[in-house]
């Protein structure tokens, strides 16, 4: 055993202090907080520990309010009081510009706190185990910590019981999506779906309980029972419409005020070109769309193009053309068409989009807005950029993640 103070925190589960000079990183943890830990894990430059007793608990520490933690590894976070989250999110993203590009940004307005920091989330995605076992894996563990409920999931998300039992261990994960007044379940199996599951399914279906439809999933195999559609709000009463299996913002609240100043910093108007790249079912296409600007859609999923192009007709925006493409492979397509967008907008997935960063330079738009949820590949990105003649003009991010450690940001870029 050995004694440590907490002195900061990471984009992880980790609190961080240092024992011996050397840095320990220990989840669960609370900055001020001193701990008794066991070391269980020594690498070269840091060791994990685990808390064995808090001997001063920090003056943002509370007692979790969800009783399956600190086993359960869906919220690592949740030790924080809540604006002591906020607080800490906007440190860590001003943190991330100031070291990678040295840019300050204030972190006193830099993160909008969210409307609740419970009930939030519109979909979420379980664990499945023997006996229709449902839950999250524990924290640096594959062992289930069975759960009969979920603080962070919306109050109309009931645990899908039924098509677990059902499914047994043909079944890894199902996903409880929520839109529209609608339930769907959206299971992940180890083998294409056959006779066998599509039958439990459809018997879950039909049995009620508030399920809309339910989609059987094994890599690109793709079986719908039902009606699998949802609708997301972009902006106050426009609604887009796409399959529950498909990508969407987890916090709806949250993602309203993404999208306005998303819009904000495009200034998308009659006669602009937009380009935006993993468009999704038009989360930020169909805004931009409906105020004018000619919009040109890509994804790699061709089911999320065909919803959004599908929402943009619904809408009459004639002013559209979605395309199923890598998007590195269109930037590379528009740019030998000759084609310079007057603003390109960019929400790629946590890995970033590095290797799309110079064939969109050599396109030139005037403004770039880019959606991240990983600082760190943000800013490694955001360096290219600047690198090729862009600077940040502003930087917003969102707490779209109450309780656990991940944040949304935007960051605008302009051409000097």
């Amino acid at each position: 055993m050995a004694e440590v103070e907490i002195s900061a925190m990471t984009f992880g589960p980790y609190g961080v202090g240092r024992i011996d000079g050397k840095t320990v990183m220990v989840p669960n943890a609370a900055p001020g907080d001193q701990l008794e830990v066991e070391l269980s894990r020594a690498h070269r430059d840091y060791a994990i520990g685990r808390i064995a007793r808090i001997l001063r608990g920090g003056p943002d520490r509370r007692e979790p309010p969800c009783p399956f933690l600190p086993r359960c590894g869906g919220c690592d976070w949740q030790q924080l009081n809540y604006p002591a989250q906020v607080r800490v999110k906007a440190e860590l993203v001003a943190a991330e510009f100031r070291h990678a590009l040295k840019l300050e940004l204030d972190p006193g307005d830099l993160v909008e706190p969210a409307p609740a920091e419970f009930g939030y989330r519109a979909r979420i995605r379980l664990k499945t185990g023997a006996n229709g076992a449902l839950g999250f894996y524990e924290l640096g563990s594959n062992s289930i910590v069975e759960i009969d409920r979920c603080m962070v999931a919306a109050a109309e998300l009931k645990l899908p019981s039924a098509l677990a039992k059902a499914l047994g261990r043909r079944c890894k994960e199902i996903e409880v999506v929520a839109g529209g007044g609608r339930q769907i379940l959206i299971a992940h199996l180890g083998k294409p779906p056959a006779a066998p599951e599509i039958a439990y399914a459809r018997r879950v279906l039909e049995t009620g309980q508030g399920v809309a439809g339910i989609v059987l999933r094994a890599g690109k195999s793709r079986e719908v029972i039902g009606d699998a559609k949802v609708g997301l709000e972009v902006e106050p009463g426009i609604v887009i419409e796409a399959d529950a299996d498909l990508f969407s913002q987890v916090n709806r609240a949250q993602n309203l005020k993404l999208v306005a100043t998303a819009m904000e910093m495009a200034a998308p108007r009659e006669g602009m070109n937009v380009l935006d790249l993993f468009c999704g079912a038009g989360n930020l296409s169909i805004p931009a769309a409906r105020r004018g600007a000619r919009v040109t859609g890509v994804d790699a999923d061709a089911l999320a193009v065909a919803a959004a192009a599908q929402n943009a007709a619904r809408m009459q925006l004639r002013e559209t053309q979605f395309v199923a493409m890598k998007a590195a492979e269109t930037a590379r397509f528009l740019e030998r068409a000759h084609y310079r967008p007057d603003v390109i907008i960019m929400d790629p997935p946590r890995t970033g989009a590095y290797d799309l960063m110079e064939p969109l330079i050599r396109l030139q738009p005037s403004s770039v807005i880019y959606v991240s949820c990983d600082p760190s590949t943000l800013v490694r990105d955001l360096h290219v950029a600047i690198a090729g003649g862009y600077k940040v003009r502003r930087v917003r991010a969102f707490d779209f993640f109450p309780n656990t450690h991940h944040v949304e940001v935007v960051a605008n870029l302009l051409l000097t």
